[in-house]
């Protein structure tokens, strides 16, 4: 897609508030919000900055999911971000970045499976949220169930997924988070779904992903059948692998200059990252509501080095897998093309801008 020069259209003022959100996983916005580095960066033009998951209104909250909301950017999970365009909300793509996250098919040590092959006809746990418009974390389940069974030569026709229906919303779970520097304190309760219904017997194997998914084997010793440790970048594709940064659509083209100024203070955020390895770290685990012990199996030890974004080629292409993965299930109705979405203008500039103030 060919992009003209980015500037302003004019004849709109700077809207008085930016909203940001960002999910609980290891993301450069959250090094930024924790350091108070974007309401320092849009102060003086009297500009706040506020979390959408903090807000008592329901509806702005729901925007993490959905991207309603004018003027805001949003990182992390791409299952809600692709849903978004796919329904036709006017974003724009910045960046994706890529840290492997823990992934695993988890089960008892009574249920006698040790490989993938043996859960053929095995009953796998499959939450399923009633109420919420895009049910990323069903997604995330299925998708690593069918990446870890096609490896073995199987695929979901193979199993039996069980459905755990969950009443609650993820924008009334959101209503617990009362601490401005943390997306997280709910973080912990994704699995107890699916781990209740393995303990019982309900099923024989469920999924377990990122921080809370290596917490959730070791509260329950669970016995690992499968982890992606060391597969093909193609068959780790899953919701945050990689993960989205997104924008309001009108609000780049009304006021580039100010994505601009939130793109650079992103990029900021991962160079600091790298240089305060043990304080990112702590940062992150606030993030992700985890005990720093758990970071190393569910980000990678080198996650402090991972928090660059961009829109390099093999990224977009596992972004294509996904994708398809969501309209190939019906997590999404509608496609597009990735190359229509994105725009690296913002993140060019933002690096140009860095580099001619000799912070890049």
């Amino acid at each position: 897609m060919k992009h003209e020069p980015l500037i302003s259209q004019g004849g709109s003022s700077a809207p008085g508030t930016i909203w940001y959100t960002r999910c609980p996983v290891p993301t450069a916005a959250g090094i930024a919000i924790q350091k108070g580095w974007l309401s320092e960066a849009f102060a003086p033009d009297g500009i706040q900055v506020r979390s959408m998951r903090h807000s008592q209104d329901p509806k702005i909250r729901e925007s993490h999911y959905t991207h309603t909301l004018d003027n805001s950017f949003r990182q992390g999970g791409n299952a809600p971000a692709l849903f978004a365009r796919s329904e036709g909300k006017d974003t724009v793509l910045l960046g994706l970045h890529w840290i492997p996250q823990y992934q695993a098919i988890l089960t008892l040590a009574e249920s006698g499976i040790t490989t993938v092959s043996q859960l053929k006809d095995r009953k796998l746990a499959l939450p399923r949220r009633v109420n919420d418009p895009i049910d990323f974390w069903r997604a995330t389940a299925m998708q690593g169930y069918q990446n870890a069974l096609r490896l073995a030569g199987l695929d979901l026709s193979d199993v039996e997924l069980v459905d755990l229906p969950i009443e609650m919303t993820y924008v009334d779970e959101d209503v617990e988070i009362t601490d401005s520097l943390t997306p997280a304190p709910r973080s912990i309760k994704f699995q107890t779904r699916e781990m209740t219904a393995l303990i019982r017997g309900e099923v024989d194997a469920m999924f377990g992903y990122s921080v809370w998914g290596a917490a959730v084997r070791g509260q329950i010793s669970a016995i690992e059948v499968f982890t992606f440790d060391g597969v093909p970048m193609e068959q780790q594709v899953n919701n945050g692998a990689p993960e989205t940064l997104t924008v309001s659509g009108g609000l780049l083209r009304d006021h580039p200059e100010l994505v601009e100024r939130y793109v650079m203070k992103l990029i900021m955020a991962a160079d600091w990252a790298k240089k305060n390895r043990d304080a990112a770290r702590r940062a992150i685990a606030i993030e992700t509501g985890s005990a720093e012990y758990w970071l190393d199996k569910g980000c990678g030890a080198d996650f402090a080095d991972r928090l660059d974004f961009s829109l390099a080629p093999e990224l977009v292409k596992t972004l294509e897998v996904r994708k398809a993965f969501l309209l190939d299930h019906g997590f999404m109705r509608k496609d597009f093309e990735i190359s229509d979405w994105m725009d690296p203008r913002p993140l060019q500039n933002a690096m140009k801008r860095l580099e001619a103030e000799g912070l890049k």
